[in-house]
């Protein structure tokens, strides 16, 4: 489906140019969104390097099998084709929690880990599973807590009111992750999606189909992992240390925040102290469990380094396209022919083409999102819809780029319409509440 709409998009872009007049624009767009696309991967190098680094020190201590044992019971229940014990199960949790704490561009590398151990056991080369059309499912509806870059944007353009998109941007968040999830498994069973599913990937030794206990590294022709050592008594009570030093720090980082609100408090520090603490974990217990963390976070950073190059032609080829599409004017047209319908449902036709760009472009939905505040105001209906957008959606081709990208996904199966359908009901819930709260 994917390959589909890139060819409608592109050629649509070229023959809605050629009638507007705006071919000029549109090859301006291919040149600056093909460099851009490259600028963004090489952006990214760094990024994923280092995180995919802490992932490598975090598996050698032993701490993403504690996580996926932990949540076990529900990731089997979502995933139960995925083995208990692979590493897939800790990496998908780990990014789904930092996308809900609003860690960015940090949730990156974890996902990439992720399609990487599920591609494991995946039979059929370049086709997309079901474990990976549902994790995508997830990603993409973007279950969100703490919002903290719309926040800082609604701040720097004077709203009194910041924080107020925190409830609207659960309820609409909620509300895609939901219809995502279930539309990724109603999906997966109908008939021409079965036919193409990749098998379950078979067991070199006994030649039969894998169940979900066996161990992933059989599945992928490795040795098992070494045992995990105690914990180094020594080097426990020097972590602890840490731990209640930095707790003393960042209670007088609160004391100093004294007299604001509580939730601008939350966010102060959710924006400023989450990411840093969360490398801080990672390193400590790989140091405690005697893992030598600088070996493995090299060694892990090799493979990040490898995977930011490994993108670049999937993203050129999304944002390129995309870049046409919008210079062309499509968007534009797109939401005059439905904006009768939209205002139907409460929709303002000034917010959508922030709904139609915000599947499509990050950067570019950032900055509608920017000037339409500025000119209707942090505030209004018009400003709480946009900025619950924001917070409640995914920029779905991008991450589809990236993370089948990392891994030479080119049969998407089912995972397109899963995601927009996602998407959809975002907007639509982000429409709703809002009304209902500040209409």
């Amino acid at each position: 489906m994917l390959n589909g709409l890139i060819v409608f998009a592109g050629l649509s872009a070229i023959l809605l140019a050629a009638f507007t007049g705006q071919m000029q624009a549109v090859t301006d767009s291919i040149v600056s969104s093909a460099g851009g696309a490259v600028d963004l991967a090489i952006g990214l190098v760094g990024l994923m390097a280092f995180f995919l680094g802490l992932m490598r020190v975090a598996e050698d201590a032993g701490l993403l099998r504690n996580v996926a044992h932990a949540l076990g019971p529900v990731m089997r229940r979502l995933f139960p084709n995925v083995p208990a014990d692979s590493p897939a199960m800790s990496a998908m949790i780990l990014n789904i929690a930092a996308n809900m704490l609003g860690l960015g561009n940090a949730a990156t590398p974890f996902g990439i880990k992720a399609m990487e151990e599920l591609d494991k056991l995946n039979s059929k080369t370049g086709t997309a599973t079901n474990a990976m059309v549902l994790f995508l499912a997830i990603n993409t509806s973007a279950l969100s807590i703490l919002p903290s870059g719309v926040v800082s944007l609604r701040a720097s353009v004077g709203s009194a009111d910041a924080v107020g998109i925190f409830l609207p941007t659960w309820f609409a968040s909620s509300c895609a992750t939901v219809v995502g999830v279930s539309a990724a498994i109603l999906f997966s069973r109908l008939s021409f999606y079965r036919r193409t599913e990749p098998p379950l990937k078979m067991d070199p030794v006994a030649g039969g189909a894998v169940d979900a206990a066996a161990s992933p590294k059989a599945l992928a022709g490795e040795a098992a992992a070494p045992p995990v050592s105690d914990p180094r008594p020594t080097r426990q009570w020097l972590g602890r240390l840490f731990w209640v030093t930095l707790a003393v720090l960042l209670a007088r980082f609160v004391w100093g925040l004294r007299g604001q609100a509580p939730i601008d408090i939350i966010t102060a520090v959710s924006g400023g102290w989450m990411l840093p603490t969360l490398v801080a974990a990672l390193m400590l217990y790989g140091w405690v469990r005697g893992v030598r963390v600088y070996d493995s976070l090299a060694e892990g950073a090799k493979q990040g380094f490898q995977v930011a190059i490994r993108i670049i032609p999937y993203l050129v080829a999304i944002l390129v396209i995309i870049g046409m599409f919008r210079a062309s004017g499509g968007i534009d047209l797109i939401a005059g022919i439905i904006a009768p319908m939209t205002a139907l449902i409460g929709m303002p036709p000034e917010v959508l083409p922030m709904a139609l760009l915000r599947p499509l472009s990050g950067q570019g939905a950032f900055g509608v999102l920017a000037e339409t505040m500025t000119a209707y105001g942090p505030d209004s209906l018009i400003g709480y819809m946009v900025s619950t957008f924001q917070g409640s959606t995914e920029t779905t081709f991008y991450t589809l780029a990236v993370y089948y990208g990392a891994v030479g996904i080119r049969e998407t199966r089912h995972t397109v319409p899963a995601c927009l359908m996602a998407d959809i009901a975002g907007i639509l819930a982000a429409v709703f509440i809002v009304n209902l709260m500040f209409g």
